[in-house]
């Protein structure tokens, strides 16, 4: 058999070895890697998430939209309770949304966490902020289950 040959086949042997190996290491967020996150996250402890979706009104300025957005993305770094957050903007292509077009997302550790934000004075300076410019606003505060 050519020299060459056989070394390239030992060689993807060896490398095949490697990525197996790879596989079985752990992520760094502790989940074995290739484990669906979600099936990871199943042994995690549930958590509060208070999710709020606005529709603004047809006269609200990019501008306007965009330092709302700002204010809220801040909040975190101002309210200690707020264990998470995220946000973003519509793209659905079922037109369900009615209209709203933002969500965010806060996650709580608790429910005296979320008591605590609601009545905070950055909190209430949102709302001061956002409700000339809202059509409508929902919000729902749930439980995960995983």
């Amino acid at each position: 058999m050519n020299r060459n040959f056989l070394a390239l086949i030992l060689t993807v042997i060896f490398l095949n070895g490697c990525v197996a190996v790879h596989s079985t290491e752990q992520a760094k967020d502790g989940n074995p890697a290739g484990v669906c996150p979600y099936k990871a996250a199943a042994k995690q402890k549930p958590v509060l998430r208070h999710v709020v979706l606005v529709k603004f009104k047809n006269d609200t300025t990019a501008e306007q939209i965009r330092q709302i957005e700002n204010t809220f993305i801040a909040m975190p770094s101002k309210i200690d309770v707020i264990d998470d957050y995220e946000w973003g903007t519509d793209v659905s292509v079922e037109n369900l949304q009615q209209g709203f077009t933002h969500c965010f997302i806060l996650t709580f550790q608790s429910e005296e966490a979320r008591d605590e934000y609601l009545p905070h004075p950055v909190h209430k300076e949102l709302g001061t902020l956002i409700t000339p410019y809202l059509d409508k606003i929902l919000v729902v505060d749930y439980w995960t289950k995983r």
